[in-house]
């Protein structure tokens, strides 16, 4: 792809896990990857595998429930590499906890960066993807949204954001502008490693645990991720919108 023609994306939550294996592969399909943290030099390994790779990138920190903050990101974004076409909301946090001993703060942080983060996001980046006639908007929830023990706030945050894509799919549809979800299930990062410890297992008792229970009978890589996201991400998916795919190897039910 001509560099003039190069289109640009940004992920947010991209210094590790699924964020950084999705900045990866929207590179290796021929993108510029704005790369948003919460620390900026937190994504240097991301920028760094992207370069070295022969791709562009530029990392920016913002805490995406600022909204000043997130618009001086995107706008570097845009003056570093050209208009961002293709946002992918991935920045999350966990607070877990059962009902009864859930903060204020722990479902105000939660639904701050889920839900106010992929708004201001997608708000930020939507006048980018209007003006050119074409954009795609990939928003990650989980297989949590079906609901699950001690994440009441985690488990409402990513059902929101299904909702979420289906009305951005209708409101943006007309520019050529696509809005979709990946609910992963069980994914090796360092989020499922934080829930095993909250729980008391040791992280590779928990994988081998969820695995038993998965019909493929594996655990979840971010690449499998990734993979989904290049498809929705790309021109051959601009006749599929406000749709959420479950990437959590076989039916949840």
């Amino acid at each position: 792809m001509a560099e003039q023609a190069q289109r640009v994306a940004i992920v947010t939550g991209g210094a590790r896990g699924i964020g950084a294996a999705i900045a990866r592969r929207l590179a290796a399909d021929g993108m510029a990857v704005g790369v948003i943290d919460l620390k900026e030099g937190d994504c240097g390994a991301t920028v760094e595998a992207i370069t070295r790779a022969g791709g562009r990138a530029f990392a920016a920190g913002a805490d995406v429930s600022d909204s000043a903050q997130v618009a001086a990101a995107v706008e570097a974004i845009a003056a570093e590499l050209g208009p961002p076409v293709v946002l992918v909301n991935n920045a999350g946090v966990l607070r877990d906890n059962l009902i009864f001993k859930m903060s204020d703060d722990d479902w105000d942080t939660v639904m701050n960066v889920h839900l106010k983060g992929a708004f201001l996001m997608s708000r930020a980046c939507q006048k980018y993807m209007v003006e050119a006639k074409y954009g795609r908007v990939i928003c990650l929830s989980s297989s949590s949204a079906l609901g699950n023990r001690g994440q009441a706030n985690y488990s409402t945050a990513k059902a929101g954001l299904q909702g979420f894509v289906k009305t951005l799919a209708k409101e943006l549809g007309q520019f050529g502008v696509t809005a979709n979800a990946i609910a992963p299930g069980f994914i090796v990062t360092d989020m499922t490693a934080a829930t095993a410890a909250r729980v008391g297992v040791e992280f590779e008792a928990f994988q081998q645990a969820a695995a038993s229970q998965i019909p493929v009978r594996r655990v979840g890589q971010p690449e499998d991720v990734a993979h989904v996201a290049s498809f929705f991400a790309s021109e051959g998916a601009g006749f599929v919108s406000g749709q959420v795919v479950y990437v959590a190897g076989g039916p949840l039910n």
